[in-house]
């Protein structure tokens, strides 16, 4: 099937041809965005290609994005930038990517201690600074720049685990280092802000940091919750069992005497009380999901799709919202991006090699530091209300550190390492 989707592939972009010389608008634009949807899906028949089809999908929602903007950036009378709706959507995304994570991958540091400190070290000084001076090289305007000083100061993501995979580099190290990241975002990631953005858009460090907990942890709580309950004895089942009926006694607390709790909306108190409710909410997904698990358990394969559309569905609205920008400056966004990836793989090599790190280690630190977190910025840019152009760099920069995550992959995977086959020459 997929091969046909490949085949109709160039008679899309010939219609769109066509329609452009024609100057019939609708010709040449639905041409397009079905041109590049029929490769997204076409792709996956060839073996050599089938890795880049989460990519194509990504250019296709670029392509909607800038043709059809108003079309997506509502439906009917309903915006899709509404604050919940990415919130919820960016918990999927999170979640997600917490199913294919284990309690295990937080302890890893026991075993390459020293890798994860430079892992991290790498992470939180090598990408924010190269995206302040990049911002700053380029002089983009004020929201725009923080944007790119955003996307460098997240945490690291799934896509380096994957590429570490592929390369066949260390992959505890990596999934430690991811791990690791994730915790330290809520205090790293406003902390960076504050000092290389602050100047260029409002940043309130104690806001972003609950609305981190919110994105970030309290969804990859929900997705231990489950892990321990597959995976963990009876005496820590029990124990979750318990926590899940307090925090269903507690959110009906609050949903029906909530208006006795007085607090200020803007108060300290209120985020902490959402927090507590969030992390209420978590164990009961957790426990939700860890029972839809026992009944279908291949269910645990199937979520890191669901956060792909999400990642999908922030690229597509970020550049509807954004397109009048990405029309005056997608070059120099696209060349920024390019720079800043390439920034993250060079010196997180070189850092990790000149701290002794061997060969296999320092590729996978390149990845866990020029490969971000693009679905945590963009639900900080949204959470911001400034999608369409705080949020425009990750929604460039995530498609393309896919593309070159995937080529340096299998680059390193192709030349091996010549340290291991040095050894096996000695002995």
């Amino acid at each position: 099937m997929r091969k046909y989707f490949l085949w109709a592939a160039p008679l899309f972009f010939i219609v769109a041809g066509f329609g452009w010389l024609q100057q019939i608008e609708i010709l040449w634009k639905l041409g397009l965005i079905f041109g590049f949807s029929s490769i997204a899906i076409g792709v996956g028949h060839l073996k050599a290609l089938s890795g880049y089809q989460y990519t194509f999908w990504i250019i296709t929602a670029v392509c909607a994005g800038l043709i059809y903007p108003d079309f997506f950036l509502h439906v009917g009378s309903f915006d899709m930038r509404n604050k919940w709706l990415i919130l919820i959507i960016i918990q999927m995304v999170m979640f997600g990517m917490g199913t294919q994570m284990s309690i295990e991958d937080f302890t890893g540091i026991r075993k390459s201690g020293k890798g994860v400190l430079i892992g991290l070290l790498g992470h939180f000084t090598i990408m924010p600074i190269m995206g302040f001076l990049i911002a700053k090289t380029f002089a983009f305007e004020p929201e725009i720049a923080a944007g790119i000083i955003l996307i460098g100061s997240c945490s690291s993501g799934l896509a380096s685990n994957v590429m570490t995979y592929i390369a066949k580099g260390n992959l505890v190290l990596s999934v430690t280092v991811t791990a690791m990241s994730t915790l330290a975002a809520p205090i790293m990631t406003p902390f960076l802000m504050k000092i290389f953005a602050g100047t260029l858009v409002e940043v309130h460090f104690f806001n972003m940091m609950m609305e981190i907990i919110k994105i970030v942890l309290v969804p990859l709580a929900a997705a231990m919750i489950h892990d321990i309950l597959k995976n963990y004895g009876a005496v820590a089942k029990r124990r979750i069992y318990v926590l899940t009926i307090f925090s269903i006694i507690w959110l009906a607390v609050v949903v029906f005497f909530g208006n006795s709790f007085a607090v200020s909306e803007d108060s300290t108190a209120a985020h902490v009380l959402e927090i507590v409710n969030f992390s209420c909410g978590a164990f009961i997904v957790g426990v939700l999901y860890h029972l839809l698990y026992k009944v279908y358990s291949k269910i645990d394969t199937i979520m890191p799709y669901f956060s792909m559309f999400g990642i999908i569905y922030f690229t597509l609205v970020t550049t509807a919202a954004g397109r009048d920008n990405l029309i005056q400056i997608g070059f120099l966004l696209f060349l920024a991006s390019v720079l800043h990836n390439g920034a993250g793989y060079f010196f997180g090599y070189w850092l990790s090699r000149l701290s002794g790190l061997d060969k296999k280690s320092s590729q996978t630190i390149a990845f866990e530091v020029g490969l971000q977190n693009g679905g945590m910025a963009s639900g900080l840019a949204g959470a911001m209300g400034k999608l369409a152009t705080v949020g425009l760099a990750s929604a460039v920069f995530s498609p393309w550190m896919n593309v070159s995550g995937s080529l340096l992959a299998n680059y390193w995977r192709k030349i091996g390492n010549p340290e291991e086959e040095t050894t096996t020459d000695i002995h």
